[in-house]
């Protein structure tokens, strides 16, 4: 037989497809390599922690004390008001590491100060209950008895009267703070051509008051008069006693941050867009009376 007659060997018979191979997938973590200093991360963050907080530690143990002491007590004065007036001895709030008091404090200071030496100085008007000196909210009050200062029914003061409030004002006139005098009557109404009410007297004696002050050297912006008639009772009214208690002109001592209106300059009006502004000096012109 000749070789091209021949048929290669298996070509008779069939042949099997051969199946397709599907692709591999390459995982990101085989080429991936283990870092074994992973842990450096969470050290480090631990680390900055741990850095942060000795800082606020080391920040919270270096506090002022002076600055400290004065933040307290504005907060204290804020919310509760009263603490002022129930709190320790000027002494004993001396800011420590520095060694200065604050204003309020010497304020009150100069207060305590005043009222011993009015004690001193009026000392039989004080023995007798004709003059009393007492600390209330709005400041150092002296009460005196109208039967010192007036007659009944009457504004102007007497002779005797005099010598004692000259004495007061000598305390009051080198001191930065306001002066408020209130005048008090009992309810025992009064009618006289002079004095209609109770206010109008409760008023006059106010001001009877301030006028001497003026005139014995304390300014007048520091000044003001009030009249409470018989709005401001301290006794009831029903006795002799209780009437004759009543009956008083009290000298408030502010304190220095109670400003009364009085010694705030008046603002000048506004005028408005296209007007003149209208001179204080000069009355405005009466209108023209319309026809009948």
């Amino acid at each position: 037989m000749s070789s091209e007659g021949a048929q290669p060997a298996g070509q008779g018979e069939t042949q099997r497809p051969t199946p397709a191979r599907r692709p591999r997938r390459r995982r990101l973590a085989d080429a991936e390599v283990e870092n074994p200093d992973r842990w450096l991360v969470s050290y480090a963050d631990f680390i900055t922690l741990l850095f942060a907080f000795f800082v606020v530690m080391y920040a919270i143990s270096q506090v002022n004390q002076g600055k400290y002491k004065l933040l307290s007590d504005a907060l204290i004065q804020a919310f509760k008001p009263e603490a002022s007036l129930q709190g320790t001895s000027t002494a004993d709030r001396v800011m420590p590491g520095e060694g200065v008091r604050s204003a309020e404090e010497e304020g009150k200071a100069r207060l305590d100060k005043i009222a011993q030496e009015l004690v001193t100085s009026l000392g039989d008007l004080v023995k007798t209950g004709q003059v009393r000196v007492t600390e209330s909210g709005l400041g150092l009050a002296i009460e005196i008895n109208a039967s010192v200062l007036f007659e009944s029914a009457r504004a102007d003061l007497m002779p005797q009267a005099v010598p004692v409030l000259a004495s007061l004002a000598e305390t009051l006139a080198p001191l930065p703070n306001d002066i408020q005098v209130e005048g008090h009557t009992d309810n025992t109404s009064i009618t006289s051509t002079k004095f209609p009410s109770n206010w109008e007297l409760s008023a006059s004696r106010a001001g009877s008051v301030v006028r001497l002050f003026n005139v014995m050297g304390v300014a007048s912006i520091r000044l003001v008069a009030v009249g409470y008639a018989d709005t401001r009772n301290i006794a009831p009214n029903d006795t002799l006693e209780g009437r004759a208690r009543n009956r008083r002109v009290t000298v408030m001592i502010l304190p220095e941050r109670v400003r009364n209106a009085a010694s705030t300059p008046p603002v000048p009006p506004t005028p408005a867009l296209g007007l003149p502004v209208p001179d204080p000096g000069i009355a405005p012109a009466e209108p023209a009376a319309s026809p009948q």
